[in-house]
């Protein structure tokens, strides 16, 4: 359950980034401040669920706080027409291969 939980904190957390994005583009945009909000308060809460189940803290903060950093830089890319460089594709394989080594590390 705590994976399930895990999944619901990330994608708040990205829905709360790309909120925050969207209530920065303009005046009729700041409605968009309800969803960072929202986005926020519910990732944090599932993250309490989280580590509510077990799951230790460095493994779920960790898995959480890069794979919201991965998928938001690559909504950005599509969304709002962000640049996704090279660099930054390596960059989010790192991200990806460091939350498998937590994982791999957690387990022993």
């Amino acid at each position: 359950m705590g994976w399930l939980f895990l999944i619901g904190a990330i994608i708040f957390e990205v829905f709360g980034a790309i909120s925050l994005r969207m209530a920065s583009t303009g005046k009729r945009n700041k409605k968009w401040f309800f969803g960072v909000v929202v986005g926020y308060l519910l990732a944090f809460s599932m993250l309490v669920l989280v580590l509510s189940t077990g799951m230790a803290l460095g493994v779920a903060y960790g898995i959480w706080a890069a794979a919201g950093v991965a998928l938001t830089a690559i909504l950005s890319k599509f969304l709002f027409k962000e640049p996704l460089t090279l660099i930054m594709g390596i960059g989010i394989a790192l991200i990806v291969g460091g939350v498998l080594l937590i994982e791999i590390g957690a387990a022993h």
